[in-house]
């Protein structure tokens, strides 16, 4: 019988790389806090139909790569496939939004389906925030400073860049439309199959094509920052002069108009080179329609959304998982049998006075030699031997695996100076 593999895109993280993992969510609910941001957590599983309406008919995500079925009712579900939906859907019927402020964060898993690749995968986790009640670019901008915060605190702020634009209002958007169509439907020869599919659906979509080929058709189009408003002007001004006050390099991107319909005013990626064709990874922006559009009460709102994977990779890149401290502090061995029958009791007991000392007791017996090689194998810095000739004495010997130094003696009743000698 064959065994059993992954599904194809679902990827198990392993222990090796859990502390990478642990690394990052560590630092992203440091950052939250201290913006004073509360998580929220939405299920797995939501009606088709809240994709449908907040995503948009005409988009990739909706077309082509949402997981969807009907459940025993024909009822459609479908796993996933974006943050901010659901997070609107809970704010709407659970009261948290009407004429009200709310500034939220999740770290959840989506899914999508599409081909697979490096930092672009079926399951995949995502760190967003949402922020609502709130209309003015100060809190698109606070939004902003929270990601490149958390790239200071990670140590890649070198590799990333900001790129902003402004997508205006609803009637910008529908004017522009119209110029775009006309300066496509000029070039329909040199559109791809994929743009022009786009044409009839969403043209501003074509801007965002990664085809080599349409980048020069693309970079003569008309610019979206030419036909909004006046007071669309002036939020996007604000919003670059307050980035200029608060020294946070960006550029202007007039291609940028991220993949989701519900996007208005401000939008923004973060992008590296150091991925290769998967450059970005954090995009947000204003989406002031869409709790209107969800069957709320018309509500400004701004948030953003980080793959996860794709910040795992360049930590890599950087080798960060080498200098993480190891799972393990110490690491109990014994020697004889009645100080192995023993073993279990003393480490709750060392466990109960040092509550944050990670101790991973040695199990399944073997020599003294053996075990030795299985704590230094461990990574811990100490290993604890507990011999027969220390019942007697309340003592243990802890030897150091990681430093050339001697190993001592030490009572059971001066663990706790020990502890604040070695690890504080």
């Amino acid at each position: 019988m064959s065994a059993i593999k992954a599904i194809r895109g679902m990827n198990d993280i392993l222990p090796e790389e859990t502390k990478l993992w642990q690394y990052l969510e560590t630092n992203i609910r440091s950052l939250v806090s201290r913006y004073g941001y509360q998580e929220i957590r939405t299920p797995v599983l939501e009606r088709t139909q809240l994709f449908s309406r907040s995503i948009g008919e005409a988009t990739d995500i909706v077309e082509k790569e949402m997981y969807c079925f009907l459940d025993r009712n024909d009822e459609s579900l479908s796993l996933r496939p974006e943050g901010t939906a659901g997070v609107v859907r809970a704010g709407i019927e659970r009261g948290l939004l009407y004429n009200q402020e709310q500034r939220l964060w999740y770290l959840d898993s989506l899914f999508r389906y599409e081909k697979p690749q490096k930092g672009r995968y079926r399951q995949f986790h995502q760190f967003g925030v949402e922020v609502f009640g709130l209309p003015g670019p100060d809190v698109d901008v606070e939004v902003i400073l929270m990601t490149a915060r958390l790239w200071k605190m990670l140590g890649i702020s070198e590799y990333v860049e900001l790129h902003i634009n402004s997508l205006g209002s609803q009637q910008d958007r529908a004017i522009y439309r119209e110029k775009l169509l006309e300066y496509f439907d000029k070039h329909k020869e040199e559109l791809d199959d994929d743009s022009l599919r786009r044409l009839t659906t969403n043209p501003l979509r074509i801007l965002d094509s990664k085809n080599p080929q349409m980048q020069s058709l693309i970079q003569q189009a008309p610019k979206l920052l030419d036909c909004i408003s006046d007071e669309s002007k002036a939020h996007f001004e604000k919003l670059c002069s307050l980035l200029t006050m608060a020294d946070i390099p960006y550029t202007i991107n007039t291609r940028l108009v991220r993949g989701l319909d519900y996007y208005n005013l401000t939008v923004f990626e973060w992008m590296t080179s150091e991925l290769g064709s998967q450059g970005t990874i954090c995009g947000g922006g204003r989406y002031d329609l869409l709790v209107s559009q969800l069957g709320g009460q018309t509500t400004p709102a701004v948030g953003f959304g980080m793959g996860m994977e794709r910040v795992i990779l360049m930590l890599q890149k950087m080798e960060l998982q080498q200098q993480l401290s190891s799972p393990i502090d110490v690491y109990l061995i014994t020697q004889g049998d009645k100080a192995d029958s023993r073993k279990m009791l003393l480490s709750e007991e060392i466990r109960n006075r040092l509550p944050d000392l990670k101790l991973l007791m040695h199990a399944g017996g073997g020599n003294f030699k053996k075990q030795i090689k299985k704590a230094d194998k461990s990574g811990a810095s100490w290993a604890m031997i507990f011999a027969e000739d220390e019942l007697d004495q309340q003592s243990v010997s802890i030897k150091p695996l990681r430093e050339n130094l001697a190993q001592i003696s030490v009572p059971l009743s001066e663990l706790e100076q020990w502890y604040h000698e070695n690890f504080q």
